[in-house]
């Protein structure tokens, strides 16, 4: 941990259009700075720079931040190494809180499994270059894939000698402790006490993390033996959790994150020979099945996916549960078919970068469509196969999150597969809601056995922590569930971080005849209102910087602002810079002449922000009831119905108080 007064010192030093400029050519406009964004391809700047709030922002993908998010996002660094890498551009000796005794054990013990797997892969590594074994085996094999010297050294590729015993021996020669080369699966202990390399006679591909240590490692043989497995990859450990790794993410994080593109492939070699042949934004998932993991981790970069396959039918259906996990996480999915008998390793190894780009371009198509056509070819005259088939892609679509896409999908399927749009849309729904339920259940039960375990009794208080992830999950209250009100809650937001420590004095159009309170701020104003009619903001994000505001000893404007803008969680110094960076640059004569002050009429505009809120939940509990009223006629239940009808009425009474209220002041 870096102490608060070297994050101060840090923040008061670094000047955010100099550390852009570092990486982009920046050019003024005004008291701003503007530039092509170096997070998305663009021939027109529209990427902005303000030295005055210290913030930047790009209007074309919709990235923006403090300086620490810039080099975060940039330089793919987490919170920490951020502040490190401006300490040491700016002089500035970064100071860490004194660890425990714990913490020390802890983290040495990570450094030295870290540094068995090091000097594993510098040992194989000089076994293939430099050993006679090595060479005719391991480097032959090699160079008969085509993989040039240049490519055998940015992958630290290497090979395991025959002797069982070479590397285990070589390695406690050199003071390497056995019980970490156990741990990290490069040795292997009999139950006699006997040690063994887990890895011989294999040609070497080392699993690489995020920031470039080597984790793990994958083997492949190069015998034709059928009773060895034909690749042996590392155990789970402490630096090695496979369900969040991805081989390749290392090398190919900054062209991913340029293209806005990732192929995802199954192989060490697919990736490798992509690369070679100058396409760099591929990961592999390393023959096992896709996991959310994984998933994270390509959208710490992109939401856009292109899944390679070759001509393997059965291996095709075995991975579509995989492809749903990616469009549940809201990724944009399409599918590449390459040629029978060519894998995304031979297809690249034979063409030139522009002709593998032509053809991935020319061959691409979204999932769902891909679905349709590869289940359409199974489709009989059996009314139980059609079913289950047609059942198939509708729980691809109903996985997806975005409600718009939902609806394409289901009016594109149906005319595809001749069914009724109307039970497509009755089948999405009914999944949905069985999903959701089963979610909300298995919340409830992890809620109430942490509770149990650690005696919480409000678990809804937890803010966004150091590491940039937000706490558990959170209840929705009430009938609202999607993002109908973010307009309107980030209006509040704006108002909540801008002004929340000054004191409001209300209009008498929103008074109500309530009793004046002249002492009260603008934040104690926000939060009663909420409170009085037991809303919450909707939006997740804005709900914890919302609740995280309230939770800060000072809350005045310039100290809230910088709270958030270098917060360790990019999301949040994102959403906050969007909040306070305008599009567009006004004169200081067009300033004066068309706005007032916002601190002046603070009376007028936030509560009428909060009655726009207001309105705006209340129109959606209204559809939503509505909805639930047209299902209860067709079920004819009437008792429902009546009690619906209800509910209803009341709440039309009360949005129609809104409208006319909003209709009646005029600011």
């Amino acid at each position: 941990m870096i102490d608060r007064g070297t994050v101060d010192r840090i923040l008061d030093t670094a000047r955010i259009e100099e550390v852009v400029s570092d990486f982009v050519s920046l050019k003024r406009r005004g008291a701003n700075y503007i530039a092509c964004c170096p997070f998305h391809h663009e021939k027109t700047p529209s990427f902005s720079v303000s030295p005055s709030k210290g913030i930047y922002k790009c209007f074309g993908c919709g990235k923006a931040g403090s300086v620490v998010s810039f080099v975060m996002e940039h330089e793919q660094m987490s919170y920490v190494e951020a502040l490190k890498y401006l300490g040491h551009k700016y002089g500035i000796e970064v100071k860490e809180k004194e660890e425990s005794e714990e913490d020390v054990r802890q983290r040495l013990h990570h450094e030295s499994l870290l540094i068995v797997n090091d000097f594993a892969q510098k040992f194989y590594t000089e076994q293939l270059l430099h050993s006679e074994e090595g060479i005719a085996v391991g480097l032959s094999y090699f160079k008969e894939r085509g993989f040039t010297d240049g490519t055998i050294n940015k992958f630290l590729l290497g090979y395991a000698p025959n002797k069982r015993r070479e590397f285990t021996h070589n390695a406690q020669r050199k003071g390497y402790k056995k019980e970490h080369l156990v741990e990290v699966g490069l040795t292997i202990e009999r139950e006699n006490g006997e040690l063994l390399d887990r890895f011989y006679e294999r040609v070497m591909f080392p699993i690489r993390s995020i920031s470039g240590k080597v984790i793990a490692f994958g083997g492949r043989k190069l015998r034709g033996d059928k009773e060895v497995a034909k690749y042996i990859n590392s155990p789970e450990s402490e630096v090695y959790v496979k369900n969040k790794v991805l081989y390749g993410i290392y090398e190919a994080k900054q062209a991913i994150a340029k293209n806005q593109k990732c192929y995802l492939v199954e192989g060490y070699t697919d990736v490798i020979s992509f690369h070679q042949a100058g396409v760099e934004n591929v990961v592999a998932s390393s023959g096992t099945s896709l996991t959310t993991g994984q998933i994270q981790l390509i959208k710490r970069f992109t939401n856009n996916v292109t899944v390679l396959y070759d001509g393997d039918w059965a291996g095709i259906k075995a991975s579509l549960r995989g492809i749903d996990m990616l469009l549940e996480e809201g990724l944009e999915i399409k599918v590449a078919l390459f040629p029978d008998g060519e894998d995304p390793d031979s297809f690249a190894r034979k063409h030139t970068k522009e002709e593998l780009m032509e053809f991935l371009t020319n061959n691409e198509e979204d999932f769902i469509s891909f679905k349709q056509r590869l289940l359409a070819q199974e489709l009989t005259k059996d009314p139980l196969q059609r079913a289950k088939l047609i059942g198939e892609v509708v729980n691809s679509i109903a996985v997806i999150p975005d409600a718009i896409v939902r609806a394409v999908y289901i009016e594109q399927t149906a005319a595809k597969l001749n069914i009724k749009e109307e039970l497509l849309q009755q089948e999405v729904a009914k999944l949905r809601h069985k999903k959701q339920s089963d979610t909300f259940y298995q919340q409830q039960r992890e809620q109430e056995r942490l509770e149990r375990l650690q005696g919480i009794q409000q678990a809804d208080t937890t803010p966004f922590t150091q590491g940039g992830e937000q706490g558990g999950q959170r209840n929705i209250p009430g009938f609202v569930v999607n993002t109908y009100c973010s307009e309107a809650e980030k209006e509040i937001l704006y108002y909540l971080l801008k002004f929340g420590y000054l004191p409001i004095h209300v209009d008498d159009d929103f008074m109500y005849g309530a009793e004046r309170d002249d002492e009260q701020t603008v934040a104690q104003y926000i939060l009663s209102q909420l409170q009085n009619d037991e809303l919450e903001l909707q939006n997740l994000q804005y709900k914890e910087i919302f609740n995280e505001y309230f939770q800060l000893k000072e809350h005045e404007s310039d100290k809230v602002l910088r709270y958030f803008m270098n917060h360790p969680n990019k999301e949040v110094s994102n959403i906050v810079a969007d909040l306070f960076i305008q599009p567009y640059t006004i004169t200081i004569q067009q300033f004066s002449k068309s706005l007032i002050p916002e601190r002046n009429v603070l009376g007028r505009v936030v509560p009428k922000s909060i009655l726009i809120y207001k309105a705006k939940v209340t129109a959606q509990a209204a559809m939503n009831l509505t909805e639930e009223l047209g299902r209860a006629q067709k079920e004819k239940n009437v008792e429902l119905q009546n009690e619906l009808i209800s509910q209803l009425t009341t709440l039309m009474q009360v949005r129609n108080f809104f409208s006319k209220e909003l209709n009646r002041i005029i600011l």
